[in-house]
């Protein structure tokens, strides 16, 4: 048996007792009543994992499957994620991963039968997207968005792509999805110019470390079931899809799949939908999945982030802090540290700490930070006294150890 989401929860609730809350009460997640606690409970600056043990689905009756939000919105939960103490959530957490990511794990592969995403399956009409507790997270989204990870495959070279991606609901077998110009979307992109549909498996839960692993950083064409192998620390299970057998492969131990093909050349109305920045992302027309199979768990759970809050920005971050201090240490040796803050979306904001030696260094760690990263917006390097994990700290010598005149 490979890590999953299940064992996790339990080692959780041992470990960090009052970090997962379960929510007996019935909620209807597609009418705000999720994201309207977890905006209450961010107002308190209160943080939990939530466990909604009776959400409704789509179709408004009680879901079989519990619905789990929230669970990355803290720096400890991801550290245990990969193993480590809950007191090792600042540098040593990133540096971990960066250390992980640097050495690829090669997947292994499992029989249909020893997988435990293939426990349920049902394909054609019978995958029907309603029966999940799918949630509408912000006042202006036209419908409920699924936004966890779709997996692509290069059609060329053969590498699988992971990303966070979102996903709107416009039928019980239908999703709009958006793509940046990134990694997915060149993918699609080579199938759509060959009129030729893209398949597509959208991963629903899993163990924590499998999604901190999909936000690795790494160039187009690095097979990222390799890459998330190397943050969980072992090879990822996979099993052959229900579409494609052996010919796309999935990741065996999920709690559920979906799969589908993005239509080449159809495009429909997708969003508005409130973005990680905090901002609505504009309605466009997007490509169209036509969902051919869902397979699940028994007892899976259905998982989501709340975008545009801790538990998108957090996941985000923490890949970034870790390649960054490696490649600022290479050009400036006695950097310190290096943060990417709540304030910033943990991708726009960079905080950097060096133990000057030598005039210059300062800059040269900043210049090191903006190309480093193409999320970057705005560097502040401070000395090695400033923890850059306290923003009240980082603040204050900004205030009085900045003469804007000279250092900006």
């Amino acid at each position: 048996m490979g890590k999953n989401l299940h064992d996790f929860l339990s080692q959780l609730e041992g470990q960090l007792q009052h970090d997962l809350v379960r929510v007996e009460q019935t909620v209807s997640p597609a009418q705000f009543e999720v994201t309207a606690l977890l905006q209450h409970l961010e107002e308190m600056k209160k943080f939990p994992a939530l466990f909604f043990e009776k959400p409704l689905n789509l179709k408004g009756k009680p879901s079989r499957f519990p619905l789990l939000s929230n669970f990355f919105a803290t720096r400890q939960r991801c550290a245990l994620s990969l193993g480590m103490s809950a007191d090792d959530a600042k540098l040593a957490l990133s540096l971990e991963y960066a250390r992980r990511e640097e050495k690829l794990i090669s997947p292994v592969t499992v029989s249909t039968k020893e997988a435990p995403v293939k426990e349920v399956v049902k394909r054609g009409d019978d995958a029907d997207l309603y029966e999940f507790p799918i949630v509408r997270h912000h006042a202006m989204d036209p419908a409920p968005y699924i936004d966890m990870t779709p997996v692509m495959k290069d059609p060329e070279q053969g590498f699988y792509n992971v990303a966070f991606l979102r996903n709107m609901v416009k039928g019980p077998r239908r999703l709009g999805i958006h793509m940046s110009p990134r990694h997915n979307w060149q993918i699609h992109r080579k199938n759509e110019e060959k009129k030729r549909p893209t398949p597509v498996a959208i991963v629903v839960g899993h163990h924590p470390a499998f999604y901190l692993g999909a936000l690795n950083v790494s160039p187009f064409g690095v097979d990222d079931y390799a890459r998330i192998g190397a943050v969980m620390g072992e090879p990822l299970r996979l099993t052959a899809s229900e579409t494609w057998g052996e010919d796309f492969m999935v990741p065996a131990d999920a709690e559920i799949v979906i799969e589908g093909h993005v239509l080449p050349n159809v495009k429909e109305v997708e969003a508005p939908f409130g973005e990680f920045t905090g901002y609505y992302g504009p309605q466009r027309l997007r490509p169209v999945i036509e969902v051919t199979a869902i397979t699940h768990r028994r007892n899976a759970v259905f998982q989501h982030i709340f975008v545009g809050h801790r538990d998108n920005w957090v996941l985000g971050g923490i890949p970034k802090e870790g390649s960054l201090f490696n490649l600022i240490r290479g050009i400036v040796p006695p950097v310190k540290a290096v943060h990417f803050p709540i304030s910033g979306c943990c991708r726009f904001n960079c905080y950097v700490s060096v133990d000057k030696k030598i005039d210059g260094e300062t800059r040269q760690a900043a210049l090191a930070a903006l190309a480093g990263c193409d999320f970057v917006k705005h560097v502040v390097v401070v000395d090695a006294d400033i923890d850059v994990y306290n923003e009240e700290q980082v603040m204050w010598a900004m205030a009085t150890r900045v003469q804007a005149d000279q250092d900006v």
